[in-house]
């Protein structure tokens, strides 16, 4: 995708199976139809240590809703027929290992997504076992960064990773509202690192003025809890609609 275009790239995260177990695909049909870039997938998780409030509440709701890993791959199962975006995995390990990993990433690569993005997954970890297993199914791999992340340690990020550079704004949970101009000194270390991978900045992006903000030193940027704030008790009719408003504002 980054072939195509490279700048003011907008990723928009949401929950499956929220606001209801089947509006999964309906999301990313709105989200594609309205002009998003990339979709971000998240699995719920009932302990999501990234995650603010709102976008825990969503997946506990998903999980209500009765969303497991294996009802995902029913709902993925023809998605490509539809979704020409490229689609991240967005989750959490305890789920995926009790799924089994190789399970996991062969049925994420049989069904059309393109990556992963998995927090809690250390590095050491990554080169040590999993990371042998992501390449096998040819998916992608994004590690994040912080302002906090060392240069060694995200020159080697930077190395491990495929896809892009998911850099947090700040080392809070997602949804926190960013003072993007407070980490104007991380974002533009970050550019004159000339790393590898192209950058997304995520974390407190919430409008358009965040967004171009995050733009004028990255790639992009990714969008969640705003975006579920609009999701949040909307029927399936009403979806494409809102989602429409949503990123015609942003964009």
């Amino acid at each position: 995708m980054f072939e195509k275009k490279n700048k003011n790239i907008l990723s928009v995260y949401f929950t499956a199976g929220f606001p209801s177990l089947n509006s999964t695909l309906t999301v990313m049909k709105s989200l594609q139809d309205a002009g998003a870039d990339m979709i971000e997938l998240g699995i719920p998780y009932s302990d999501p240590l990234a995650d603010g409030p709102v976008i825990q509440s969503s997946g506990t709701i998903a999980l209500e809703n009765g969303m497991t890993i294996k009802h995902l791959f029913k709902q993925l199962k023809n998605f490509r027929s539809d979704i020409q975006l490229p689609v991240l995995f967005m989750g959490y390990m305890n789920p995926i290992l009790q799924y089994g990993f190789e399970n996991f990433c062969r049925d994420a690569a049989e069904a059309g997504v393109d990556g992963l993005i998995l927090p809690d997954l250390p590095m050491f970890e990554f080169e040590k076992e999993f990371g042998i297993i992501i390449s096998k199914y040819d998916l992608d791999f994004v590690f994040l960064v912080t302002p906090e992340t060392a240069e060694l340690r995200l020159r080697k990020l930077d190395q491990l990773s495929s896809g892009f550079i998911y850099a947090v704004s700040s080392s809070s949970t997602t949804g926190q509202v960013a003072a993007l101009s407070d980490q104007e000194k991380y974002f533009e270390r970050l550019q004159t690192l000339k790393l590898r991978n192209p950058v997304l900045i995520g974390f407190g992006i919430r409008d358009r003025s965040s967004f171009l903000k995050a733009c004028s030193y990255a790639n992009g940027a990714i969008i969640g809890t705003a975006y579920i704030k609009i999701l949040e008790n909307a029927t399936d009719q009403e979806i494409p609609a809102r989602t429409m408003d949503f990123i015609n504002l942003l964009k």
